[in-house]
Formats: C-alpha cells, structure tokens, sequence
C-alpha cells in the first residue's frame, strides 16, 4: 500500500486550510474569548450606561452575601438582574415573584455565563395596581399562616399601668395620644421613637415591637401593659412600612397585647390584622387602652353608695325578722317553772336521803361500839402475847436441824472424793491423755496416738507410744509445793504406765 509523501514546506500546509495564519495587510487579528468579552461588556455599558426597566419579578433569591439576584420578564423576553448589597437593604419592600417593578440600573455581562443582565441600583413598584397585588399576595400568605387568627386575639388589660407606644416622637400622633390619655385617665407612659414612613422604617418598628417584649418586669425601664402602634394617615406608599411582613410577625410574636392604631379610619394595614385590637384613629387608640377616670370615680362613688343602701335594707329585714321571731319565743319563766320543780324534787330528795344514811351508820356504829370496850381490848391482847410466846423459837429444835444440814453436806462431799478422778492418783495410779485432753481408756486408742500424757500425783508426764516398751519424751515436773518431799524421783525408763 502507497502513502502520501510528506509535504516539504509550510506553505503547502497553509495553501490547504490547516494552520491559521496571519496576511500582510489583515485588519481582522484573533482575538480571546476574555478579549472579546471584555470589549462586549465595555459597549454595552457605555451604551446602556443607564436604563430603566419595567416587568415582572421571576426567580428572585437572596444570597447569604446580602446581594439580590432576580429576573425580569414580561411577555417575550427575560432580562437577569442583580442588586448588591447595599441597594437591597434601602428597599422599600419585600421583593417577591409576581410583582411588577420597575428597575433603574445599567445593563452589564457576565462573561462567566456569556449572557448580559441588568446591576440594578433602585427599585420601585410598578403603579398602584401591582403595590395592591403585592399587598394582597402577602396578606393570603400571612393569612395561610395562621397570624391573623382571631384565636390568638388577646384581651387588653382593663388598667394598664403602663403603656407603650411606638410611633414618631416629633409628629402629631403622640401628642394626641398624650393628650387623650392625660384626660382620660393619666398613665405612664414609654415611647419609643421610630420612623414611620421611609428606608428603614420597618425595621425600626419591628425592632420596637420586640424591644418592649424583651424588657424585664421590675427593670429600669417599667415593661408596658399594652402597646401602641401608631402613624398619622396617608397614602398606600407613606403606610406601607406597616404592610412589611417583618413588621407583621413582629406584632403577631408580640409577649404584649398590641393595639393598631395606623393611618385614618378609612386605612387599613397588615398590622391591624395582626395586632390583637385595631384602632380607627391614635386618638382612639388611646381611648381604648384607658378607661375615662371620672367614670370610674363615679361608679366606685354609686357602686359604694349601693352597698350601703343593701347593707341597710338587710339590717332592716333582719331587725323584722328577730322581732317576728322573738314573740314567738317563750317567756323564762316558761322555760324555767320545769326545772325548777325538778330542783325542789330533788332537794328534798337529798334531805331525806342524808337523813336516811346517817340513821343507818348510827345503828352500824352502835352494833360495833360495844366491841371497842377497854376490857374486851385488854383480853384481847393477852391472848395474842400468849400466841406469841408459844411460838417462840427453842434452841434445841434450831441445833437440831444444824445437825441434819451437817450430815447431809458432809454425804456430799464424801460423793465428791469418791468420784474425783485425780484421787486414785494417790494410791499410786496414772491418768493417761493424749494431747487434746482427751482421756484413753484402753490399749488399741493408746497405741493409735504418737504421743500421750502420764499424770501421775506429783505431775505430768509426756511420753512417745510404740509397740514395745513407750520412750520418754520430755517429763514435765509437778510444782514444788505438790511434790512430797520424800519420795524419791523415778527415771523414764522405770515408769510402767497403766491405763484407766
């Protein structure tokens, strides 16, 4: 099989297609991809340097960074846009999907992706129409949630000693609300100052919110009873900080009941839903958290003023009653004529009694008398002496029986002698042991014990046994004062012993 030769030269490879090259005279030079978007990004800067966009929010995330990434869209075509950190938190509202904004920024790429997008710098609602859709998308979902549940509604305390509002301290609402309270019924009262219309006023409502619920009862600062909140009227745009959803669970996490007293009658926010009671007006507010003083003076005043007309209409039917009841009562003397006759019964009861007894023990008393006489007593006497005399202990019978106590002692002790094993040691016999102190009695026990114990009269005396004749082992000599003195002392060989 054949092969193509080789080519010999660069110029055949270019006459082909295969390398790239550049001409003398080639205005078009290869560019990089980074050079090309680089150069893409600086004209659609320069030329959409500033732009305002109108559509509807699609996608819209809030990265842990702060910054906002979203998408514009409308009807035939998606625009993705970016707002950095810094903007994000100056909005006026909670960017949400649906709604439909209008975004001043310029329009940028993203080499990263090779697509373009919009940095947006500022960010409105697009007309009232879409503030209301936002507004009534975010009321479904609060609702969904449970935070605008008449359950969860709490009753105001009747008295509040203290009371909290939160509202602007340099505006018309909280001088109303003084004022009213200061006619009404003086209380004390804690303001906290916030914005209420503007960047940031929500969060500065929300945190005041919060603020009153985290403060300890008996603090330094005295921990409110009830809390307003309060802002004048206006329009959708001015009221809509009290439309913000974190101003909302602020509120509806309240620890405090809480009064919305927000805008004129005729306005309505989230936080009217959200709070326990809504006020028309601050004014109101402030009529509803405190009862009318006087009022309260005046019903003590009538309330006293009853009691003491029930209290006397009770004494009075009271005082008819012991009367009606105390005719029907009998007369002491009634109640006493029994008793009385029974007392004179038994009085002369008693006398006849008396009478009766002392007969009686006069007649004892005479029966037993004539024993008492002093001759009776006298012979008496004598024969109990004589008693006395004949039974006087006679030495003889007391010898006597010394004597048989005598003889029966020494009976005993003969007993004694006669049973003692160490007597017949005397007449020359030997007690054999072994080395428990246990007596042998015979010769097959002896002979099954290695070592035994001759206790002869004088002492003792340790042997070793065996078939034939036994060995000494050690004598043990008897104390010296047992020892006779002349009897002579054995060696071990002339000892026989017998066995007991």
């Amino acid at each position: 099989m054949a092969f193509p030769s080789a080519p010999n030269d660069d110029d055949d490879f270019r006459k082909d297609g295969l390398l790239a090259s550049e001409r003398a005279g080639d205005n078009a030079p290869a560019l990089s991809i980074s050079e090309i978007s680089a150069q893409l990004k600086r004209t659609v800067e320069d030329r959409f340097g500033f732009v305002r966009v109108r559509g509807e929010l699609s996608g819209v995330k809030r990265a842990a960074s702060g910054h906002l990434y979203m998408s514009l869209k409308d009807e035939g075509a998606r625009l993705d846009g970016v707002m950095w950190r810094g903007n994000a938190q100056r909005l006026g509202f909670m960017p949400e999907d649906g709604v439909e904004v209008i975004a001043t920024g310029k329009l940028t790429t993203y080499p990263g992706r090779s697509n373009y997008q919009i940095v947006v710098d500022r960010m409105e609602i697009a007309g009232e129409g879409a503030l209301l859709a936002l507004l009534a998308k975010t009321k479904a979902r609060l609702e969904a949630e449970g935070l605008f549940s008449p359950q969860r509604k709490r009753a105001l305390p009747f008295l509040p000693r203290v009371i909290g509002v939160v509202t602007s301290p340099t505006g018309a609402v909280i001088r109303d609300i003084l004022h009213r309270l200061s006619d009404r019924f003086p209380s004390h009262v804690v303001v906290w100052p916030v914005l209420v219309q503007g960047q940031g006023a929500a969060a500065q409502v929300a945190a005041a919110v919060r603020g009153f619920s985290d403060l300890a009862p008996g603090g330094p600062v005295p921990r409110p009873d009830v809390v307003i909140v309060a802002r004048g009227g206006g329009s959708i745009e001015d009221l809509w900080s009290f439309n913000e959803e974190e101003v909302v669970r602020a509120i509806a996490a309240s620890t405090i009941p809480v009064i919305s007293a927000v805008g004129h009658e005729t306005d309505t926010t989230l936080a009217d839903f959200a709070a326990d009671l809504r006020a028309p007006t601050p004014t109101a507010a402030a009529e509803i958290a405190v009862p009318v003083r006087a009022e309260l003076a005046a019903q003590v005043h009538d309330l006293q003023a009853r009691r003491g007309r029930a209290l006397a209409r009770l004494l009075a039917h009271a005082r008819e009653r012991l009367e009606v009841r105390s005719q029907r009562l009998p007369t002491a003397q009634a109640l006493l004529s029994p008793q009385s006759q029974r007392l004179d019964d038994l009085s002369d009861r008693l006398r006849r009694a008396l009478v009766h007894r002392t007969e009686i023990a006069a007649g004892v008393l005479a029966r037993h008398g004539g024993a008492l006489r002093p001759a009776l007593l006298t012979q008496r006497l004598g024969r109990e002496r004589e008693r006395l005399v004949a039974q006087r202990l006679r030495p003889e019978a007391l010898l006597q029986r010394i004597e048989h106590a005598r003889g029966r002692v020494e009976a005993l002790d003969r007993l004694r002698r006669s049973l003692d094993p160490e007597a017949p040691l005397q007449r020359g016999y030997v007690l054999v042991t072994d080395r428990d102190g246990h007596v042998v009695k015979d010769r097959a026990t002896a002979a099954a014990r290695a070592a035994l114990t001759l206790k002869f009269a004088d002492g003792a005396l340790d042997v070793a046994t065996s078939d034939a004749q036994p060995a000494v082992v050690s004598p043990t000599p008897a104390p010296a004062a047992a020892r006779p003195a002349s009897r002579p002392r054995g060696t071990a060989e002339s000892v026989q012993p017998k066995l007991l």
